[in-house]
């Protein structure tokens, strides 16, 4: 993307990284397995014996259940099964969502007429709703210029969260934010599933469907960036102009549709297609629309995985490719094609996990139409972008991370044009840093984290990025937050 994100967008992607425990809450406070009406097992919505789980899981949680199986509807499990820390799934918390999120041993509302294997309603008796507060104080090395330094914001966020399972194999997650930096409350992550086991030849297949509103936020892994390292950080201190389109440019503002598939545990694949749907605004989209899609623009998703004796490897690549409107809705577009890999691990230990994420995203820009408005120097642009990280998640009470990140691309003066504190001098987007986290639960739902991100390069340069005397490290940013979930 050409420039940085709105603080509201800002304050979306932060809301992601933590709202898959809000609603874990309420959907993971289910029971792995239940029993039909008939007697037999079923887990996310298929018999026992098609359920996709691996062997150490299984075990593991045959433990919780085994006292009781009469209570497995009433069963309760914490936070930790689907999370190492939030939002860290484990592979509890992946197998969760992949299926739907439909799995419940809570009492459910049923049809008299209905048997356990095509049942026409199947209702939780109480609505699944989770809420999540965030406050946070934001300080940089250097204050910007005409402002106050240590900015509190409280609340930082405040998050609504509905979702759950609709129907045996139907489910949905959605999320709807308000952020002090621009006082709105409106809807922010959705992501609404179907999900279904066939066999065949021995082998298990997890067929679904997907519709949401954010590209990558339907993944299960930590890597992509609607889930990525860092899960919070300051929507009020500087931050780099360039991301990639895949990089939030369509989150909130498309709605996309797509199938997946994941055979044997082993090799997911996912395609779908997004069409701009932005919040608010003139509909149907007209000549005040920014950004819009030329048709539709199409996603995909390919990663394998593998459970060792004790470590767990996935290797993925992911992408984007759309052609933008970047004002109204005809005229001559921008094509931008995203190409990412991501790889990430996990090795036992303690109560927990050390896991390690790393991602690359390769974006590929025509910008015909912003040549010949004289919103670009370049014709055609790239822009590379390399996250990874190390999180420390051995005790349910502690955690520490460690990443590091580096955006490069394109000279462009004018995408990349001059300003002060956020603007580029010399026209380059090259940003590069460290970011270290220390958060102490206190308890599963309960969160303090003290965050520190440091920049080498910013927007171009060391010193004097902005060509008014800033340098990238005045921007060096200590983030406060403490986050609560019920």
């Amino acid at each position: 993307m050409n420039a940085g994100r709105s603080d509201s967008t800002r304050i979306r992607a932060l809301g992601a990284g933590l709202a898959q425990l809000a609603m874990a809450l309420v959907l993971v406070a289910a029971p792995v397995s239940a029993r039909a009406a008939d007697g037999s097992a079923t887990a996310y919505g298929a018999s026992a014996d098609h359920a996709v789980m691996n062997s150490r899981l299984v075990a593991a949680l045959a433990k919780v259940h085994a006292a009781i199986p009469a209570f497995s509807r009433q069963t309760h499990l914490a936070c930790s099964v689907c999370h190492y820390q939030f939002p860290a799934l484990t592979p509890f918390g992946r197998e969760f969502k992949l299926n739907g999120y439909t799995m419940t041993g809570l009492p459910t509302i049923v049809a008299p007429t209905d048997t356990s294997s095509d049942p026409s309603l199947k209702l939780l008796t109480v609505p699944p709703m989770a809420f999540m507060f965030v406050g946070s104080v934001t300080s940089t090395a250097k204050a910007i210029p005409g402002t106050q330094n240590g900015t509190a914001q409280f609340p930082d966020q405040a998050s609504v969260f509905i979702g759950g399972a609709l129907t045996p194999n139907l489910g949905m997650f959605s999320q709807f934010t308000y952020a002090q930096s621009d006082g709105g409350f409106g809807v922010d992550n959705v992501d609404i599933r179907y999900a279904k086991h066939y066999t065949a030849g021995g082998h298990d297949l997890l067929f679904g469907l997907d519709v949401n509103n954010n590209p990558t936020v339907q993944d299960v892994w930590n890597t992509v960036p609607a889930w990525g390292f860092p899960y919070m950080g300051s929507a009020t201190a500087p931050g780099p102009m360039a991301s990639s389109i895949i990089d939030g440019g369509l989150g909130q503002a498309s709605v996309g549709l797509g199938a997946y598939t994941m055979l044997d545990d082993k090799l997911y694949t996912e395609f779908s297609l997004y069409r701009s749907a932005p919040q608010g605004g003139a509909q149907p989209l007209d000549s005040t629309a920014a950004n819009t899609t030329e048709g539709v623009a199409p996603y995909w998703r390919v990663a394998w995985q593998h459970q060792m004796s004790s470590d767990y490897l996935m290797l993925g690549t992911f992408g984007l490719y759309a052609q933008l409107y970047p004002a109204g809705i005809s005229g001559l577009t921008n094509k931008y094609t995203d190409l990412g890999f991501d790889a990430q691990w996990e090795h036992p230990s303690g109560d927990g996990a050390v896991i390690g994420h790393a991602s690359y995203i390769h974006e590929t820009q025509d910008r015909t139409s912003d040549a010949l408005n004289g919103l670009s120097a370049n014709t055609n642009d790239n822009l590379s972008t390399f996250r990874a990280n190390l999180q420390l998640a051995t005790s349910l009470k502690y955690g520490a991370s460690l990443g590091y990140f580096q955006t490069s691309g394109t000279t462009d003066a004018l995408v990349y044009a001059p300003g002060d504190v956020f603007g580029s001098a010399n026209g380059s987007p090259n940003t590069q840093g460290f970011v270290a986290e220390v958060d102490y639960n206190t308890w599963q739902n309960t969160r303090v984290g003290l965050q520190y991100t440091a920049y080498t390069k910013f927007n171009g340069l060391s010193s004097n990025y902005d060509g008014s005397g800033r340098s990238a490290s005045d921007n060096n940013t200590l983030y406060a937050y403490f986050w609560i979930a019920f």
